[in-house]
């Protein structure tokens, strides 16, 4: 247990140095942090730690939180955290786009995104919303798209497609919001892989070098972009046709959500190490002569 502990604790440490970079530049102190750490654990231990068949008690929490009885108490008793509009607006955005992208009636016969008018035509802009964002306005959802920098209008009056897929370049709200969901979906991701009995595993995996030359950056920041925008289109045609709002009158039970992820990452890590690795290449040479 003692090396468990050991291994989560180095895991935190270096889990929580980009999220605590975030926090301090943009002036969020520990005191907030540490409440906001609180009450999720208050929260999660009364709804997935309890007893069956026993009442989940303030007692209870206490002692699997580490939390007083009046801590518990108390921060049981804040109101509830607002709402967070960023994944809504998230999911409407890409839901057009990836409607845009894919359906023939905006496509055109290179399956290229077409330049919509805005309305009063078929394959308009007004129609792509209303097939893929239910009610919401259509100006409204082009305000957002142009305000992020996904779309630009022509001269002409029409709409032009700049990016296939919604990434906020504006407005570091939506982009903190972005980054909840998908660090909390791919830490849930490990979660289920690490409990025992979750079958089958979910797919987790990466590709990692850290001794390569900066001239080499560019192909690969450009192959990675390329290859991963590729694969999500691909699942997210899939996954549409199967999809209860993307595609009316699809049958089947239950309400499930199942989606990919795909990151790159970076950093500089030092000097070269490429006489350093020749010289241990050599040492293993003269050692087996």
């Amino acid at each position: 247990m003692e090396r468990v502990e050991k291994a989560i604790s180095a895991a935190i440490l270096k889990l929580l140095r980009p999220l605590v970079r975030i926090l301090l530049r943009n002036g969020i102190p520990y005191r907030t942090f540490a409440e906001l750490a609180k009450r999720v654990y208050v929260t999660l231990a009364s709804e997935e730690f309890a007893i069956e068949g026993r009442k989940h008690s303030v007692s209870r929490v206490s002692v699997i939180t580490g939390l007083s009885r009046k801590e518990v108490s108390r921060v049981r008793g804040l109101p509830a955290a607002e709402e967070d509009t960023s994944a809504q607006k998230f999911n409407r955005a890409a839901r057009v786009i990836g409607g845009w992208v894919r359906d023939p009636r905006f496509t055109d016969a290179a399956d290229q995104p077409k330049a919509l008018p805005f309305e009063n035509q078929d394959g308009s802009f007004t129609e792509l919303v209303r097939s893929y964002s239910g009610d919401v306005p259509a100006r409204a959802v082009l305000d957002e798209l142009i305000r992020v920098g996904s779309v630009a209008v022509t001269p002409g009056g029409r709409i032009r497609l700049l990016e296939r897929a919604y990434v906020p370049r504006t407005g570091e709200e939506d982009k903190i919001g972005i980054l909840g969901t998908d660090v909390a979906e791919l830490v849930s991701t490990i979660d289920h892989n690490l409990a025992p009995g979750k079958e089958p595993p979910r797919f987790q995996r990466k590709v990692s070098y850290d001794n390569l030359p900066a001239e080499a950056m560019d192909e690969i920041r450009a192959l990675s972009v390329r290859h991963a925008q590729e694969l999500l289109e691909l699942l997210d045609r899939r996954m549409a046709e199967h999809d209860r709002d993307a595609s009316p009158g699809k049958g089947g039970t239950g309400r499930m959500k199942a989606g990919l992820g795909v990151y790159y990452f970076e950093e500089n890590v030092g000097e070269e190490r490429g006489e350093e690795f020749e010289e241990v290449k050599d040492e293993r040479k003269n050692e087996k002569e």
